[in-house]
């Protein structure tokens, strides 16, 4: 019968690559039949061939106890395929690894050879229990008489010390014995064991440190010098004496190693271990940083990559060493390879300060607004780099990808505002950067500008002027608008300008302008969320120009006024159609105010030249006398107040942790109750309506006494009969009938979109004939306060300003704000609504001048009037 061996298995598979499965199936079959065999030669050769298999991923868990057979065989050569076919399959679940533990035991005891086999295959297949049983075994391995069986004892005690810990005791003074061994390789095993144990406990690990140190000074091993000093990098955190121990001979090292890898471990042990700090690490920090700039320089991508991370460990706490290098540094972020361009990213981010961001930030501009192409290297040049050739190494441009501008563009946003901006001096470089970034960053990273515009314009009050006027021009850019459904256009900066537009516009000298920015038909490119800000401004814009235009009003505005309403009406109409909900509600607003604007405008008449000024004299109140007009339109003032009432201010991270809840606040409890029966409530509520005071008629007076009582319906709906029931206008049968029809008239109405539903109870909406007429028996003359303030040029004199930056916030410094006290501590007076022409001065500190009101009742019977009650005439709204 012919047996087909590894080879012979290896180039069937390089025959059938059109169909691998079919073969190794057919291959499986045969190694079923041939690993049963009684021949221990033909079942290690099957054995052998699974463990081919399963390298490609093939399982042969089902023969795990054919494996343990072939471990036993005596020879030498038979049982090295079963301890590498263990080692391949075998996991800490195989059920036969507790029949390998005698096995063990008895092949330790054999000849060297077969110890060597042993020790090699129990390293790979070490589980808890094997190490608990083997630890003696393997601990007496370690004073073997053949330095090749020590060596490998003391690499598998490694993997007994992590499976099985308590064994350390006994097996740590072997291990110290060793490091005085007389051959160099078993010392090396010890040192590397020790190396990693030590990075996992490094306290334990200390008692050591004296044999490391002298190993460290008369070593010559470089592979051995490189563990040593990773142990001290682990050991000098938790022993600061050792620091100053250290600090000569691994200065010594560093100076004078040719070797790459061992300066590198140098200097990162220094880092780690703190050897960086103090005076004495001063000229120990200049020698590494000198050391990695010289990596930058090289042709070797992976030094290049370990300096940049060795380098960003070192910024933080020598910053003024690192930045000696700013140049090299920079130019690695134009690097072809996206690694080392996104290390030197994390090296540019940390070593920022107040006196070179600007410079930082203008070089990475710069590479954002480089073309985005690659230059494709010859074979001939990729040769000559990987041999060393520094001269092909200028010829490549970096590939500026999209991931790779996205993250550049991002930080450059951080490094600007890290800290809360305390590395910026001056804010209108920074707005020039951000506006930038709207033009040349090319990804989406509008959310991060839209946010960043409005935080520096809300905390630096000396930029908003700049700020607006940046804004106007970013508006009146149509290409902006035209591009705003790109995916890689920065449309949410377009958001923050409009919203900073209307929210400043008075550090405009012109703001009517904006009006034509924000009401442009390009906007309707914009989202939803866009247009539903660009109307809202509008309307800050333009109620803060009409009450400017009120404060100097001359007839001849009245025109141009005209205009400006008509196109906001316009515009409204426009957007009253979108299919965005929140942008047809904003724009319905709109257009029901200016409509009331517009309408007044056409009723207003310009005043005669022989005409008194209206209002009087400013200090005597209101003029209850006549009703004189005021010179100027009376809606100009009608959406300011609106708007410009409070001030918005930055709010502080804190903020909401110094609100405490009020106290019997019961945050389980029904804010409102969940409806009951709906044919209950309406019977319930029609009642109520139902009922009237009766009235009595005093014999003689001709007067008429109103006599009430009360009537309770209780918590299930029903009516409870009282003195006052009997007076009821309708019979029950009335009652019903009418609830019946209006509970059928709610439930016809309550599926119609366009029908609104009161959710209040009859009860709670007042009488329409309690409701008093109120007339204004005068109102107050507006006074010419607001005065405009010369536009500053851009950036002019900006290098010498200083901004104050509000980096703290608005915070509550009570403890409850929800009481009317906490309120009066604030300062802030209540809100009332006040008629829009009484609202002139919104800067005016003076207190407003109380109107009277007079409340006439409505009679109810005709030819009769009803005396109005006492104390309902004579009263001050304020």
């Amino acid at each position: 019968m012919w047996e087909r061996t590894l080879q012979d298995l290896i180039r069937g598979l390089r025959a059938n690559k059109k169909d691998e499965s079919k073969f190794i199936a057919q291959a499986v079959d045969e190694i079923r039949q041939e690993i049963k065999s009684k021949d221990m030669e033909l079942k290690a050769a099957a054995v052998l061939k699974l463990t081919y298999l399963e390298m490609l991923g093939y399982d042969m868990s089902w023969a795990a106890f054919h494996v343990v057979e072939v471990m036993s065989i005596p020879k030498t050569h038979l049982k090295t395929v079963g301890y590498l076919a263990a080692a391949q399959s075998f996991g800490p679940d195989t059920d036969v690894l507790m029949l390998t533990t005698n096995l063990v035991k008895k092949d330790l005891s054999s000849s060297p050879a077969d110890i060597a086999v042993t020790l090699n295959g129990l390293a790979s297949i070490m589980t808890v229990e094997l190490a608990r049983d083997m630890s003696l075994d393997l601990i007496a391995m370690l004073n073997h008489s053949r330095p090749h069986i020590r060596k490998r004892a003391i690499l598998v005690m490694y993997k007994v010390l992590v499976k099985y810990p308590d064994v350390k005791d006994k097996v740590m003074p072997r291990l110290r014995e060793r490091l005085e061994d007389t051959d160099a390789g078993v010392v090396a095993a010890t040192v590397n064991v020790l190396c990693e144990l030590a990075r996992r406990n490094p306290q334990d690990y200390l008692p050591v440190a004296p044999q490391f140190f002298r190993l460290l000074t008369t070593s010559s091993n470089n592979w051995m010098l490189i563990k040593l000093v990773k142990i001290f990098g682990s050991l000098s955190p938790f022993e600061p004496r050792l620091v100053k121990k250290l600090q000569p001979p691994i200065t010594e090292l560093i100076s004078t190693t040719p070797a790459i890898s061992l300066l590198y471990e140098c200097v990162h042990t220094c880092i780690i271990g703190g050897m960086l700090q103090g005076p004495s690490g001063n000229s120990l920090a200049r020698l590494c940083v000198s050391k990695l700039a010289t990596f930058l320089q090289d042709v070797d991508q992976n030094l290049k990559y370990i300096a940049l991370l060795a380098l960003t460990k070192i910024v933080p706490t020598h910053p003024h060493l690192v930045a000696e290098y700013q140049d090299v540094i920079l130019g690695s972020v134009a690097d072809q390879d996206i690694s080392i361009r996104m290390r030197a990213l994390d090296l540019v981010s940390a070593m920022v300060n107040r006196s070179n961001l600007q410079s930082i930030v203008q070089r990475l501009l710069d590479h954002l607004t480089k073309p985005e192409t690659t230059i494709f290297n010859s074979a001939a040049q990729s040769l000559a780099q990987v041999a060393g050739s520094r001269s092909t190494t200028s010829s490549i441009l970096p590939l500026q990808s999209k991931a790779y501008r996205l993250a550049l563009a991002q930080r450059i946003i951080s490094i600007c505002s890290e800290s809360t901006y305390a590395n910026v001096t001056d804010f209108e470089w920074y707005l020039s950067v951000l506006v930038d970034l709207i033009y040349v960053a090319s990804v989406d990273v509008g959310t991060a500008l839209r946010d960043q515009l409005m935080d520096v314009v809300a905390r630096v009050r000396g930029a908003r002027r700049y700020a607006v006027q940046l804004m106007a021009k970013v508006l009146a850019d149509k290409t902006l608008l035209l591009n705003a459904r790109d995916e890689n256009s920065c449309s949410d900066a377009l958001w923050a300008a409009a919203w900073i537009a209307g929210e400043y516009c008075s550090e405009m000298p012109n703001p009517s302008q904006l009006l034509e920015y924000l009401l442009q038909p390009e906007t309707l490119a914009l989202s939803s969320d866009t247009i539903t800000i660009y109307l809202h401004s509008a309307a800050k814009v333009f109620g803060h120009w009409a009450a400017e235009l009120g404060q100097r009003w001359d007839d001849a505005y009245l025109q141009d006024l005209n205009n400006k309403v008509r196109m906001i009406v316009d515009c409204a109409k426009t957007y009253a159609s979108n299919k965005d909900m929140e942008v047809q509600e904003r724009a319905a607003n709109l257009l029901g105010l200016f409509t009331f604007i517009e309408a007044d405008m056409a009723s207003y008449r310009p005043a005669k030249e022989n005409s008194t000024d209206f209002g009087g004299d400013s200090s005597s109140g209101f003029n209850t006398d006549t009703a004189a007009e005021p010179s100027y339109p009376k809606s100009l003032y009608l959406l300011q107040p609106l708007f410009t009432s409070y001030e918005l201010n930055t709010v502080a991270t804190d903020a909401q942790d110094k609100v405490l809840r009020p106290e019997g606040l019961d945050l389980d409890a029904w804010i409102v109750a969940p409806p009951n029966d709906p044919v209950t409530e309406v019977v319930v509520a029609d009642v109520e309506l139902s009922i009237r005071p009766k009235t009595k008629k005093k014999k003689g007076k001709g007067k008429e006494k109103v006599k009430s009582k009360e009537v309770n319906v209780a918590s299930n709906g029903t009516y409870e009969e009282g003195a006052f029931a009997s007076q009821l206008a309708e019979s029950p049968e009335e009652v019903a009938e009418r609830a019946k029809r209006k509970a059928e008239r709610l439930e016809r109405l309550r599926d119609d979109p366009y029908y609104l539903i009161d959710e209040k109870s009859p009860s709670q909406v007042p009488d329409v004939d309690t409701i008093p007429i109120v007339k204004l028996d005068g109102m107050s003359e507006p006074s010419n306060t607001l005065q405009l303030t010369s536009l500053m040029s851009l950036r002019a004199g900006s290098a010498n300003k200083t901004y104050d930056v509000d980096r703290e916030g608005e915070a509550p410094t009570i403890s409850r704000l929800h009481s009317s006290h906490a309120i009066a501590e604030l300062g802030a007076a209540p809100l009332t609504s006040v008629d829009y022409d009484t609202v002139a001065d919104v800067s005016s500190t003076a207190s407003p001048t109380p109107i009277q009101v007079t409340r006439v009742k409505k009679a109810r019977g005709a030819g009769k009037k009803k005396r109005t009650p006492k104390g309902d005439q004579d009263t001050t709204v304020r």
